[in-house]
Order: structure tokens, then sequence, then C-alpha cells
């Protein structure tokens, strides 16, 4: 009998050790899938987040594209219209300036005045850039519409010092006051919004610092550069976007 119970024991001793080694394994096995479950949520969701912040880089570069085809539409439909009037407008810097020469405007040397006869032609000019840009609601791809003056590289001295700077800030002021005075209601340009409800049109004079030609020893040259350029600038992606999107993508590959 003693053996018998000896035996008992010892069979009960084994059989708890294998029961509590076999609840011990089952327990780290349950602790082992809870921990893949969570890493595999984990991954789900920085997957999604990087998903959804490649969406929103796919978008702006989208609008981007459009706003600059709808650019070059704009400008290539100016051009076109005042070319049939008889008004040769040139377009540069990629599709995005419309650069007016001395020649329609009357700029000779040290005048920034727009006479008398050269107003139908100016006010022409600011009646097709009004037409392109409100056809087809455009107006919601354009950040800034410059108008900025430009002077040839002859040192300039009158308008009390300010030289060839104020020469061609007053070149553009000359433009915008003629616009904002006679353009008819439906195409004035000083009441327009940008997608900010910021003002559309802005002036500024740039002196001589941004020559159309590389030198200027004759007539022709300096009045190619007595000018005036209407500069085209687009919506942008906002750089905090831009800045979430680059943290997203290096979350994922950390």
């Amino acid at each position: 009998m003693r053996v018998l119970r000896r035996r008992s024991h010892e069979s009960n001793s084994e059989e708890s050790y294998w029961i509590s080694f076999t609840d011990l394994m089952t327990s780290l096995l349950f602790i082992f899938i809870l921990a893949v479950m969570a890493l595999m949520l984990q991954l789900t969701q920085q997957q999604s987040a990087l998903a959804d912040q490649q969406t929103k880089f796919s978008e702006q570069v989208s609008t981007l594209q459009t706003a600059e085809v709808v650019r070059a539409q704009m400008l290539e439909e100016i051009q076109k219209e005042l070319k049939a009037a008889g008004i040769e407008v040139l377009v540069t810097e990629n599709n995005s300036v419309l650069s007016i020469p001395s020649a329609l405007l009357g700029f000779d040397a040290a005048s920034y005045e727009i006479e008398k006869s050269y107003e139908k032609v100016s006010l022409s000019i600011g009646k097709a850039i009004s037409r392109a840009i409100h056809k087809d609601d455009r107006l919601q791809y354009l950040d800034t519409v410059f108008v900025e003056g430009h002077t040839d590289n002859v040192d300039f001295e009158g308008l009390e010092g300010t030289g060839n700077w104020g020469l061609s800030t007053f070149r553009a002021i000359s433009l915008w006051n003629l616009w904002d005075e006679k353009l008819p209601e439906d195409a004035r340009l000083d009441t327009m919004l940008n997608v900010e409800n910021r003002p559309l049109f802005s002036v500024s004079g740039y002196g001589q610092t941004r020559p159309v030609t590389k030198s200027q020893d004759n007539e022709k040259q300096l009045a190619a550069n007595r000018r005036i350029d209407i500069r085209f600038t687009i919506t942008r992606p906002d750089s905090a976007d831009l800045m979430d999107i680059e943290k997203a993508i290096q979350e994922s590959n950390s």
C-alpha cells in the first residue's frame, strides 16, 4: 500500500508539473498573439495614414499640374486675341509672363506716362486679361498677378532720387491706374480676389535688375527693357501639408 501511495503521489506531482507548464506556454502564446495583433494593428494604421498622405500629395500634384496648364492656356488665349487685333505681346518664362513691349505703351527713355494715343491698346490688353481669367472659373488656380514695371540700364535721376526703381514702379502704376479708371465694369481687375479672398493683382517695379537682352548697346535693346510684364503665379501646396507628408513617410520607414 505504501508503494502504491508513493507512486500515486509521484504521478500527481508529475501531472501537476505538466499542467503548470502547459498553462505557462498557453499564457505565453496568448501574450505573443496579442503582441502580434497589436503590431499588425499599428502597421495597418501607419499604412493607412501613409496612404492618406500619398493620396493627399497626389491630389496636390494634380492640382498644381492643372493650374500650370490653365495658366498656359490663359496666356496663349490672351496673346492670340491681341494678335488678331494687331497687338503683339510676348509670352515668356515657361508660359507664366505676358510681356508688353514699350512700343505698345509709349515708354520713351525716362518716361512713365501712358499718352492718350496709347490708351486704346492698353485697355485692349486689360480687357483680354480679364476675359481670360473669368473664363471657366480660372480664378481658383491663380494666387497673384503681378503688374511689373522695368527700365533700361540708363541711370535715371528724377522722381526725387528714386532712380530707375521709381521709374519702373511708376510705369506699372500708370498702366494699373488706366485700367482702374477706364476699363468697363464687367472687365475690372481691381475687384478680383484669389482663393484666399485677397486682391489678385499687385503692382511692383524692378528697375533695371531684370533685363531681357544680354547687352544694351543700342536703342532697340534699350527699348526692349522698357516694358511691363504681367506675371501670373498659381496656387501651390501649403508647406505645412508637405511637412506632414514627409513626416508620415519617415515614420513608415522607421
